[in-house]
């Protein structure tokens, strides 16, 4: 690296950990770390301590930084888990643990929301935000970012609107619902919001002891975590998408105008130039393999799996109970059609069903006029599977990328370099920085051989009720398509 040379660091909040990366302009990763995050689940309940978030990040920085003292940092962002959400005091100190994403304790209070005509699912932080009014009185609606940025800048932060998406804030309009109050969360509870790329203010003295930050650098307002890992993905352009195949499945895209859908299953988050990036989170996913197949090498059961295309069984694999994408049903569980005649052959029937599952997404999107004509993007733990990512590419009929990184923390950099006016827009910081590994082709033999094990669990699914019958009919008018066709 050339000694005036700018590098960009990016924080990610996960579930288990924080994620350090300090990126050059061009993504050369100069240093990481990570520090582990506790929590703790109990049924429906899961909390985390946000005092352990500044533990980690102090952690976790100062192993990214350690070596590299006196490397020029342009400015920094951080992304958190989306709709994981607390309450603060007026002087930003927390008053409540930490509600994360996936905490279903609030649902009396989601149906509180959606009466008084805000969208809200039940997991999302408003719902989440009112339950903890109820049990622990007012304060100041925190998202996960806003904590941290407040500990390393000194102020309490404007809220970035991509993770106040799920607190009921209105994209569109940006602002606020008017109802809030009369739900419970007065108007000194809610703070002001800006577009992610803002910058909220600069590390101070005291932060920089604590994390080995240099005081001074610039404090970029962040994204949800999704949405970093759809930058360091690149996926930015209208059309492009990013598939995340981990635990579950999620699909994230870009596009000019917002895609609507009267479900609410498909929601849209916005970019910092105003556009629109769309998307869902299916229950099917990678976790099945581990269920079914506790221990298992993974690439000694793809290699196997390999002689059943199609499987014997036509699957459904979720995780858990209910369906969020691509259609919503509560009351979904997974299906198993036919008898695998192996363990292998059971394995090929899970691999295929996401598969088919992450057809029927972007049938889906298709369906409700998203642009789908731009690169495609696989990511996510799966990702690491050449078998896998072919299957899909076939599956689907079109090409896929596997960047070379794709942790959230290299999106949050890319958003700073932005941010910081270092690049002309978020898509060009993006592509500067991420690296794509391999491109897979479909073979289009291999695209014919899967339509009828497809269509036959398209009809399935219909059948159950749980697929609208309008939206099975699209997806059987483009069995013979690939999904990127208009």
């Amino acid at each position: 690296m050339e000694q005036d040379q700018e590098a960009w660091l990016g924080i990610d909040l996960g579930t288990q950990s924080v994620r350090v990366l300090l990126v050059t302009g061009d993504g050369t990763v100069l240093g990481s770390g990570s520090a582990p995050l506790g929590g703790r689940r109990d049924g429906v309940r899961h909390e985390q301590d946000p005092a352990e978030w500044w533990d980690g990040l102090c952690a976790a920085s100062r192993s990214a930084l350690g070596s590299l003292r006196g490397v020029p940092v342009g400015g920094l962002a951080v992304c958190g888990t989306s709709g994981t959400v607390l309450l603060t005091d007026g002087a930003g100190r927390p008053m409540s643990p930490a509600l994360m994403y996936d905490d279903g304790r609030a649902t009396a209070q989601a149906a509180r929301a959606r009466m008084a005509g805000i969208g809200v699912q039940d997991t999302w932080a408003l719902p989440k935000l009112l339950w903890l009014t109820e049990n622990f009185g007012h304060g100041r609606v925190t998202h996960q970012p806003d904590l941290i940025v407040s500990l390393l800048t000194g102020e309490l932060p404007p809220a970035d609107s991509s993770h106040a998406l799920k607190t009921g804030y209105d994209l569109e309009r940006d602002a606020w619902p008017a109802m809030l109050p009369r739900l419970g969360l007065p108007d000194t509870a809610i703070p002001d919001v800006v577009r992610p790329g803002t910058p909220l203010g600069e590390v101070s003295a005291t932060a920089a002891e604590a994390t080995g930050i240099p005081a001074g650098t610039p404090v970029i307002a962040g994204m949800t975590d999704g949405c970093a890992a759809q930058i360091a993905s690149a996926a930015l352009r209208p059309g492009s998408w990013n598939s995340v195949l981990g635990t579950t499945l999620v699909l994230k895209g870009a596009a000019p105008v917002p895609v609507r859908d009267p479900t609410g299953v498909v929601y849209n988050h916005r970019a910092p130039d105003g556009s629109w990036l769309p998307g869902g989170a299916s229950s099917v996913g990678a976790g099945v393999l581990t269920a079914a197949f506790p221990g298992a090498d993974p690439s000694a059961m793809d290699a196997r799996a390999a002689a059943y295309e199609p499987s014997g069984a036509i699957t459904y694999p979720l995780v858990s109970p209910g369906e969020r994408f691509p259609f919503l049903a509560p009351d979904a569980s997974a299906i198993v059609l036919g008898e695998p005649e192996a363990d292998a052959d059971l394995w090929a029937a899970l691999l295929q069903g996401v598969a088919f599952t992450e057809r029927l997404c972007l049938d889906y999107l298709h369906h409700l006029g998203a642009p789908l004509d731009g690169p495609l993007t696989f990511t996510g733990g799966a990702a690491r599977s050449p078998y896998w990512n072919q299957l899909r590419a076939d599956v689907l009929g079109r090409p896929a990328r596997v960047p070379q990184q794709t942790e959230p923390a290299l999106g949050m950099a890319a958003l700073a370099a932005y941010g910081a006016g270092a690049a002309p827009g978020l898509p060009e910081a993006a592509e500067a920085m991420a690296h794509i590994a391999t491109t897979i082709e479909p073979r289009p033999d291999r695209t014919t051989r899967f339509a009828e094990p497809y269509a036959r669990l398209i009809d399935e699914l219909a059948t159950r009720g749980w697929l609208p019958p309008s939206v099975a009919a699209h997806a059987h008018a483009r069995l013979d398509m690939d999904t990127s066709a208009p």
